[in-house]
């Protein structure tokens, strides 16, 4: 058997007319298009999911420019690899040079970044480098202050069809059915290479037509919302999901949490859903923090698919939960102010051993007693604030009636 080359690479386009989606950067006013027409490239960072485009437009790009490609992997190439691909340009200057297209930057160490500098500040090499991370947190600044940064975005499930439907009669032999297209464009995530992935598989098993039940039967569950979980999109679902539930929307909030259990997570929505319980709710439902806990222990102990159950009923209740963040405010205050070197010395009759003055609130009406607590340069801070809500005024309306206030 011959060296099979993927679909992705055999059909990957040649024009940014065939590119799918990514009008933004290739459409008849994008900026690469533009860019390309104009003659003038610089040094860019191409950051997005996988899938979307950036090796397809850098290939397109060095083929317009006219220079030479070379491509490395920052997984697997080393520093020799790139002053091999350096070495190349001697002679160079003045000259086109050579486009290295970097892919997968963020797993170059910090001297291996800057090993690049002095090659695209003379020009002798131009660099597009791509990363699935965000740039402005694994891309050295001396670096990153020479390129253009540009960002890829999912591809849309329409774009995905319309390009199925444009490579289908190469990629499928036996032709595919409309529904088949539309159900690998709507699963691949907005990751093209994926779909193109799943189509071949489904046609080299197809005796005729591809189907939507033969594609359904080989694409699991899990695929739609995969993704890395030690990488941004992980982080920014988890950063979505606490949002929604702070904003009180609880379709979002069910939304986000799907996405992260349809992507086999269990255990960061767990511990996000308990702190949202604590940052988010706090004082205006103290029992949200138990129910929360109640409803994490539960679901460890299902574990996936049953999870989502008391998952799904910690998120709406959070959601629709009202809303206060006055107790670790407070908190936040009063560090400042221990962080800042005041109050070291405890009042003397809250030290033991003799506590002399202390006045013991049980023995007093209301259990309570006027008596100074904080050390006495902090004696008149006010680091809590009663919360606008039922629970916190209730507390609040309490107290002034026990402490004779009106």
């Amino acid at each position: 058997m011959g060296v099979q080359i993927p679909a992705a690479d055999r059909l990957r386009p040649t024009e940014f007319d065939q590119v799918a989606g990514q009008q933004h950067l290739v459409g008849e006013k994008g900026i690469l298009r533009r860019l390309s027409e104009s003659g003038r490239f610089g040094s860019m960072i191409f950051f997005g999911p996988p899938g979307t485009g950036k090796t397809t437009c850098a290939s397109i790009i060095a083929h317009k420019s006219g220079m030479e490609l070379r491509r490395l992997n920052a997984t697997t190439a080393s520093l020799s690899d790139v002053k091999a691909v350096a070495a190349e340009t001697e002679g160079l200057l003045g000259q086109n040079g050579i486009l290295l297209y970097l892919d997968e930057i963020q797993y170059f160490n910090k001297k291996q970044q800057q090993s690049l500098l002095e090659y695209i500040e003379d020009g002798r090499i131009t660099l597009i480098a791509s990363t699935t991370e965000n740039p402005y947190y694994y891309i050295y600044d001396a670096l990153l202050s020479r390129c253009s940064v540009f960002e890829f975005r999912p591809v849309s499930a329409e774009d995905v069809f319309s390009h199925l439907q444009r490579v289908c009669e190469t990629l499928c032999p036996t032709g595919a059915e409309e529904e088949a297209l539309r159900y690998v464009a709507s699963s691949c995530g907005g990751d093209v290479r994926r779909s193109l992935t799943m189509l071949e598989c489904a046609a080299a098993v197809s005796e005729g037509p591809v189907t939507e039940e033969l594609v359904r039967s080989m694409t699991p569950s899990v695929m739609a919302g995969s993704f890395d979980r030690d990488g941004d999109v992980h982080y920014d679902l988890l950063s979505a999901l606490q949002k929604s539930i702070r904003g009180s929307d609880p379709d979002a909030a069910v939304f986000y949490l799907a996405r992260l259990l349809e992507g086999g997570d269990l255990i960061s929505p767990c511990r996000r859903l308990m702190v949202i319980a604590s940052e988010d709710i706090g004082a205006a439902y103290p029992m949200a923090a138990v129910i929360t806990r109640a409803c994490v222990e539960s679901a460890k102990e299902l574990g996936l698919p049953e999870a989502r159950i008391p998952l799904a009923n910690a998120a709406v209740m959070l959601a629709t939960a009202p809303k206060s963040n006055t107790a670790y405010v407070a908190l936040d205050a009063a560090a400042a102010d221990v962080r800042a070197g005041r109050g070291r010395e405890v009042p003397s009759h809250l030290r033991s051993p003799k506590f002399t003055g202390y006045i013991y609130p049980h023995d007093c009406p209301g259990r309570w007693v006027e008596q100074q607590y904080l050390p006495d340069d902090l004696k008149d801070s006010r680091y809590y604030t009663f919360g606008d809500n039922k629970t916190e005024q209730a507390a609040a309306a309490y107290w002034d009636k026990v402490k004779g206030k009106r």
